[in-house]
Formats: structure tokens, sequence, C-alpha cells
């Protein structure tokens, strides 16, 4: 028996983009886009989103301030826009920080500022808006997600805002908006999908259907990053990547994350943001499954099977070889006593972890052997 719900509308495909008009009418004439501060336009994807919404009779304005790790007083600032525009929808546009900060400003509308609103569950609210998520990249999921990782620069507190509210009503994924993603943030973001399918996996609350949804994003996404990052960015490597990231993205959804993501939200801070969050779980995630295959074996060994090995750890380490994923964070400068503020930041759910109930010297033990 399982309990098995997306309410997220998901539409798939080369081309659907062209649609975007349609599924945000349903939802009113005026909307918000939110984006980085300069991608989706040198792209081009931004005014094409325009020109589609404004044929569908949609009128749109743009926030284009949102960093790579969204912090609250951008995501305030687009709250302040989307009322003054008397927006109706908020489109998300871009990788996985775009798309969480505008889950942010959909749910932030009823309240003051969404600092204090990083870290908890939101019970639902009429005050919000409905999201239309469009993924550039293949690897967050956040486009089927009700959560959104952002940074309160008042506490300097990296943690999610979570709850049903943060599900987008429909998620357009749409392949060749992917295209031109360069090679490095391709593998970066990728990595972040292969967790998903990973621990979505080994979670405490996967079920059947999380580890097959798991067992096809992992065949999927580890041959894709390995023909990526041995120069081929071919459509058929490209669709198998978001795919496979929207598979986990079900799976982050349904059964949630277990230890890596938590330990990496900890690493950065409003003044020290730290590696891309894909490339900081590669990371963390040799230390991990080290931890994971004394109490799952087998499961990790279920999981390495699908990789064509019979040790996930070994399997793992020679994907992050052959994708170029073997910084440590030492590389960026952390030392043995940042582990202790690393350790105090971590926030969220630690008992979705196979591992159970993580203490303090199994996070630090993690982390020094991270360095």
């Amino acid at each position: 028996m399982f309990d098995f719900h997306v309410p997220t509308r998901i539409v798939f495909g080369r081309g659907c983009l062209d649609a975007l008009g349609t599924h945000t009418r349903v939802w009113g004439d005026r909307a918000l886009i939110v984006c980085g501060r300069s991608a989706m336009r040198s792209s081009g994807v931004l005014p094409r989103t325009h020109a589609i919404l404004s044929a569908a009779g949609v009128k749109a304005d743009v926030c284009d301030r949102i960093s790579a790790n969204p912090r609250s007083d951008e995501v305030d600032a687009a709250i302040q826009q989307a009322r003054r525009f008397d927006a109706q929808a908020v489109i998300g546009l871009g990788g996985g920080s775009a798309l969480d900060a505008a889950k942010a400003v959909a749910v932030g509308m009823g309240h003051e500022s969404v600092a204090g609103l990083v870290g908890r569950t939101l019970e639902p609210s009429p005050a919000s808006l409905p999201v239309i998520a469009v993924p550039t990249t293949a690897g967050s999921g956040a486009e089927v997600t009700k959560g959104a990782i952002v940074t309160d620069v008042v506490r300097d507190f990296k943690s999610g805002i979570r709850g049903d509210d943060l599900f987008p009503k429909v998620a357009l994924v749409d392949p060749s908006l992917t295209d031109t993603l360069p090679r490095r943030v391709a593998l970066d973001s990728g990595f972040d999908a292969m967790a998903h399918a990973i621990e979505g996996f080994l979670a405490r609350r996967s079920g059947e259907m999380n580890k097959a949804l798991s067992e096809q994003a992992a065949q999927l996404l580890a041959p894709a990053l390995r023909r990526l990052a041995a120069g081929d960015t071919g459509t058929e490597v490209r669709d198998r990547m978001a795919f496979g990231a929207l598979l986990g993205g079900i799976n982050v959804a349904t059964a949630s994350t277990c230890l890596p993501h938590r330990m990496q939200q900890a690493i950065g801070t409003a003044e020290r943001v730290g590696p891309s969050h894909g490339r900081g779980l590669a990371m963390l995630y040799p230390a991990w499954l080290e931890s994971v295959e004394h109490v799952a074996s087998d499961e990790a060994t279920a999981l390495a099977r699908f990789l064509g090995a019979t040790d996930l750890r070994h399997a793992l380490q020679s994907l992050l070889q052959d994708i170029g994923l073997t910084q440590r964070l030492s590389d960026y400068g952390y030392v043995a006593r940042d582990v202790h503020d690393f350790v105090e930041r971590i926030s969220g759910n630690l008992d979705n972890d196979p591992y159970p109930d993580p203490g303090h010297s199994v996070i630090e033990t993690i982390y020094l052997r991270s360095l």
C-alpha cells in the first residue's frame, strides 16, 4: 500500500514552452516572471517568453534580480513588485534558484517578509499566488516540489520554506531550453538530479513508486552525465537529463531527501555563498555513502546494480571522477574549524536519512572526511 500525490500538472517535451500563455491564462491575465540576472535575456528565452504570453493576452512584468542562492531581501523586493503590478500568477523561469524564488514570492504575498518563513512549513493561504514553473536546467526538480530554499539575510540562515502552496500548478519541462546550458553548469545541476535519484531510493519515506522512479532516473542520468562530460551535448543527452531530473523532483516531492541536502544547505551563508548546490553535494557524497553502507547495505547494493556495479560508493566515486566533480570543501577554503558552524546551521528533518538518528558526531565526521 502507498499514497502517492503530485498535484502539479506536468507537460514535458521539446517546444512545450509555446503553451505557456495558454496555461498562464487559466490563472489570470497578469503575471510576474521571476528569473536570474542575465542568462534568460542573453539566451533569448525571456523575450520569447514575453511574446508567448502577449499572444495569449497575458501582460507580464519581469523581476530579474535573483541571485544563484536566493536571498530573502531579493524575494521581498519581488513581492513588492508583484503587488504593484497586481500579478495574478508567478512564472518561475530558470534554474532551481529562480524557481525557488518564484515559489517564495507566491507564498510571501500574504506576509510582510519571507525572512520569517524560512525554516517553516506553511498552511495553505488564500493570499498565495499560483506558480507556473519553467525550468531551464536539468537538476533541481523544483518544478514539481513543495519547497523553496532561501537565505534569510536577517538571521543569516539558509533553509527551506515548505508547504502545499509552493507546489507549482503547472510545470512546463521543455528540454530544448537546456540546449545552450554551459557544460559545467549542466554537470553540476545534473549531479543534483542524480542525488535525488539516490536519496529517493534510500530515504526512510521511500516507497515502491519512489524506488521505481529512482531506478529509471539513475539509469538515465549516469550515462547521460558521462556523455555530456565527454563532449556530447546533443538533444538525446539533454532530453534524458531533463526527464531524469523531473523523476528526481517527483521523488523529492513524495519521499523528500536525506542528510546530504541538509548538510549542503548549511554550508552557505549570505556572506559566503560557497559551492553550487550540485557541486556541494558531490563533495559530501562519498563520506555520506560510507555511513549509509553500514545501515542500508541491501538498498545500497540494489542501487549499485542499477549503475552496473556492485558497490554504490565506488560507483559514485567513479561517476564523479568521470564528470569532473572531484573538488573537496578545502578547495573552497573551508577548514576543520568551519565544521562546528556547519553543524549549528543544519535545519530540517533528519529522520528521513537511512542512518538512524544521525547525531552531531556522525555529521561532523562526514564534513571532516569531505574536507
